[in-house]
């Protein structure tokens, strides 16, 4: 049937026109619907409450904190090596010390304040070194291929072989003790983790159309894989990052437990923990807060990481 000449083309409802704030919007939609997912997690916004708690401790120490971390208490009235801790309004008429001193006469509530500015950065930073070289390497082995992806998966796999804990002892142990060397041991042993976890993406996402079109454009493949591949292959790493801030803050509290992290007077728990060790049962608080320090900050990340998988995982249809 052939349209009337004398026809008018029906004009388009304007409540059917996207808006420009519509426009904007669409390509956030799926975040947002990820973020509405995690929200309705109750552990995932537990977690997000737990690390909010930490990372506003950390950010606000000077002034929570009533004292400076390496200030000695000596000669102060009530103030004793491994003494307990002073709480006004449970009757102590002393200098209030809410967590008690350590062995050097030193304030252990200032010192657990001051201990997250030293264990949040640097789980973030051991999780951004090891994502940056593992993301790389991952990314490489997996869109070339071939002997490339053989050599590279061989070497990762020859570092998964050693237990992580013992492979980043060794690492501090040839490198020296400090903040700075557990932080590369912590990341070395990593590395093997991020770089499998990206590579199993890459594999995927480079057979998808877009990638083909891309290709069949004349697109080269350096182009390909730092524009197409690599921006979508990153998802994985963010859910795997959020655990592995968990699991680096753990290892570096083990070697500053050992002597090889953070060393005296820097308030690291692990260390904290690793100095008053023989008074586990005449003065447990020095134990007990520090221990509780970790186990908060661990959870949180552990909880966090495990409502970013659940918002993030594309079988969900909610």
């Amino acid at each position: 049937m052939t349209a009337r000449p004398d026809a008018v083309p029906a004009l388009p409802d304007p409540h059917d026109v996207p808006t420009l704030e519509t426009v904007l919007e669409r390509p956030a939609s799926v975040w947002r619907i990820a973020m509405r997912r995690f929200f309705r997690r109750k552990l995932g916004v537990t977690g997000l409450v737990l690390v909010g708690f930490i990372v506003l401790v950390a950010v606000l120490a000077p002034l929570i904190a009533p004292y400076p971390y390496e200030l000695e208490f000596i000669g102060e009235e009530g103030a004793v090596r491994w003494g307990r801790p002073c709480v006004h309004v449970l009757g102590c008429e002393t200098t209030q010390h809410l967590m008690g001193f350590d062995g050097n006469v030193r304030d252990v509530f200032s010192r657990v304040v001051y201990g997250a500015r030293v264990s949040l950065p640097l789980g973030f930073s051991t999780v951004l070194v090891a994502i940056a070289v593992g993301a790389i390497i991952g990314a490489v082995s997996g869109y070339l291929g071939g002997w490339v992806d053989n050599i590279l998966m061989r070497f990762m796999d020859v570092v998964l072989g050693f237990p992580s804990l013992i492979l980043a002892i060794a690492i501090v142990f040839v490198l020296g003790p400090g903040i700075r060397n557990t932080l590369l041991a912590i990341a070395i042993v990593t590395i093997p983790q991020y770089a499998r976890v990206m590579r199993a993406s890459v594999l995927a996402i480079k057979e998808v159309d877009y990638v083909a079109a891309s290709r069949a454009l004349g697109a080269s493949s350096l182009r390909i894989l730092v524009t197409r591949v690599t921006p979508n292959a990153l998802t994985p790493l963010v859910v795997l990052g959020t655990l592995g801030i968990a699991g680096a803050i753990l290892e570096a509290a083990a070697l500053g437990f050992l002597g090889l992290g953070a060393q005296p007077p820097l308030p690291e728990w692990g260390a904290m923990l690793a100095q008053e060790r023989a008074r586990v049962f005449t003065a447990p608080h020095l134990m007990i807060f520090p221990g509780l320090a970790i186990i908060i900050t661990v959870l949180g990340f552990n909880l966090l990481g495990d409502g970013l998988r659940d918002a993030l995982d594309p079988s969900l249809n909610e």
